[in-house]
C-alpha cells in the first residue's frame, strides 16, 4: 500500500507492505471558527482571572511565542490576543518575544510568515538570544539547583503572557505552557542545567510524563517562581489546524491541554516491530537534523532491540550550522562513542541533550535517514545510514529479515507516540 509521510511542505509518498501497521494520531476536525474559539477561551479562562482583571492602562506586556521550528498558529492566536489587549493597554507597551531557546534567531522574512505583516506593524517583535548576556536578568536559583537567567524584557514586564501549542515532548513530557518561559526565554547557562545529562538520562524524562519528570519539574518551578499572568495554548491535528483552545492560569490551562493531547497522540501497540518508519511531522519541525531526534525517539518506543528505524526528515536547514550540534556529532566515530563521551563529560555542552537522545537511539538499533537537505556523506558523518529511495530501502531491509518481518509506519512522526501496552 502507499502511505504519505509528513515530509517538508509537500509530503513524501512511499510504498509499504500491505500488512504493515500504520499508526496515526486520533483525528479531530478543525474548529469551524478558530479565531472565535481563541477569543472565547481568552474571555472565559479555565482558571484564574480574565485579562481585563490583570491588565491596566500604562502597564507593559510581554507575550512569549514559539520560534519558527514549531507549527504554532501564531497568525490566528496573536491578532486575537492583541485585539483583546488593545482596549486595555497601549500596544506600544506590548512586546512579542520569540522564545527561541538556544535556536537561531528567526529572520525578518520568517517573522513576517510566522506572525503576519499586520502584527509586525502593530507591535514590537524581538528574538530572544540565550547567548547575549546583556539581554538577560538573573532571578536566583529555582527547582533542583537551576540558576535562572531569563530575558530581561520578560522579567521587567508588568504582565507576562505565554502562547504556544501542546504536544508530547520526548524529554520534557509535553510542550507548551511553562516551556515558553524556560527554556524558551532562558539564558544558555539555565538551559545547560535544565538539560544536563543526569536529567535527560532519567527514565521519567520522557514522552507525556510531567509529574516527577526532572526536566519538567524544574521548568514548572521556574515559571511559578518568576510569574506568568495568563496563558493560551492550542492543540493541533495532523494538518496543523486548531482542534482545541485552552486559556487562563498557566498550570490549570496546561494540565487540561496535556490531558486532551494525550488522548489524541498516545497510541498503544501489542509488541515491538522489526522495522519502524518515522518522520519529523513535516515542516516546520523537520527543517534540520537536530530536530529529527524527536521522530527517531518516537519510533524507538516500539522498535525491537537491534531493529531498524527508517526516518524521513527533509532538513532544508541542514544540520543546522548554528549551535554545537554539528561539530559535536561529527567529532565522534559512532553513536556509541558519542554516548560514552557524554557520560564522562565534566560539564554540559550546548545541544548535548539532543545528541544524548540521538546516541541513545543509535546505541540500541540501526537508524537510516532520508534527507534531501543533506548529502550521503553528511548523513554518514552523523552516524546514519543514508537512504535514497525510501520504498526500495524498506523493501530490501524487510526482504533481508525474511518472512514474517514486522513493519510499522508513523507517518506523522512525533505527533503520534506509540507505546508498548505491557511496559
Amino acid at each position: 500500500m502507499r502511505v504519505n509521510l509528513a515530509y517538508g511542505k509537500n509530503g513524501l509518498e512511499i510504498e509499504v507492505p500491505d500488512e504493515a501497521v500504520v499508526i496515526t494520531p486520533e483525528h479531530r476536525e478543525a474548529l469551524d471558527d478558530p479565531a472565535g474559539a481563541v477569543r472565547s477561551a481568552i474571555r472565559a479562562p479555565l482558571a484564574g482571572p480574565c485579562l481585563d482583571e490583570l491588565v491596566s492602562p500604562g502597564q507593559s506586556v510581554a507575550i512569549s511565542v514559539c520560534d519558527g521550528t514549531r507549527p504554532q498558529p501564531r497568525k490566528v492566536v496573536i491578532p486575537v490576543l492583541l485585539e483583546e489587549l488593545s482596549g486595555l493597554v497601549d500596544l506600544d507597551d506590548v512586546v512579542i518575544l520569540v522564545a527561541t531557546g538556544t535556536h537561531r534567531a528567526n529572520t525578518p522574512e520568517e517573522l513576517a510568515e510566522m506572525l503576519g505583516p499586520e502584527v509586525l506593524a502593530r507591535v514590537r517583535v524581538e528574538n530572544h538570544d540565550a547567548r547575549d548576556e546583556s539581554s538577560l536578568g538573573f532571578f536566583g536559583t529555582c527547582g533542583d539547583g537551576v540558576p535562572v537567567y531569563l530575558n530581561k524584557q520578560w522579567l521587567q514586564a508588568d504582565v507576562r503572557i505565554t502562547t504556544g501549542f501542546i504536544e508530547p515532548h520526548f524529554f520534557a513530557g509535553f510542550s507548551g505552557g511553562p516551556k515558553l518561559v524556560a527554556p524558551g526565554l532562558a539564558g544558555l547557562e539555565t538551559t545547560l542545567v535544565l538539560h544536563d545529562s543526569r536529567r535527560i538520562a532519567d527514565p521519567r524524562a520522557t514522552w507525556a510524563v510531567i509529574e516527577g519528570n526532572p526536566v519538567h519539574d524544574d521548568v514548572r518551578a521556574i515559571a511559578a517562581a518568576t510569574g506568568v499572568d495568563f496563558a493560551c495554548d492550542v492543540v493541533l491535528n495532523s494538518d496543523q489546524e486548531i482542534v482545541a483552545v485552552f486559556a487562563g492560569e498557566l498550570f490549570a490551562m496546561h494540565a487540561a491541554g496535556c490531558a486532551f493531547a494525550r488522548e489524541l497522540s498516545m497510541q498503544p501497540v501489542e509488541r515491538p516491530f522489526d522495522v519502524v518508519v518515522t518522520t519529523n511531522s513535516g515542516f516546520p519541525l523537520d527543517q534540520n537534523l537536530y530536530q529529527s531526534v524527536k521522530g527517531q525517539s518516537a519510533a524507538a518506543m516500539i522498535v525491537r532491540p537491534g531493529g531498524l528505524i527508517v526516518a524521513a526528515c527533509e532538513c532544508s536547514d541542514g544540520f543546522p550550522d548554528h549551535g554545537s550540534y554539528k561539530e559535536l556529532l561529527t567529532r565522534y566515530a559512532s553513536g556509541h562513542e558519542l554516548a560514552e563521551a557524554i557520560r564522562t563529560a565534566e560539564s554540559t555542552w550546548p545541544d548535548q541533550w539532543e545528541l544524548q537522545l540521538q546516541a541513545r537511539v543509535q546505541e540500541t538499533c540501526r537508524v537510516a535517514m532520508h534527507a534531501d537537505g543533506l548529502s550521503d556523506a553528511e548523513l554518514a558523518a552523523a552516524h546514519f545510514e543514508p537512504v535514497g529511495d525510501v520504498s526500495a530501502f524498506l523493501a530490501d531491509a524487510l526482504a533481508r529479515l525474511g518472512p514474517g518481518a514486522s513493519c510499522c509506519v508513523l507517518p506523522e512522526g512525533p505527533m503520534t507516540i506509540p507505546y508498548l501496552k505491557n511496559t
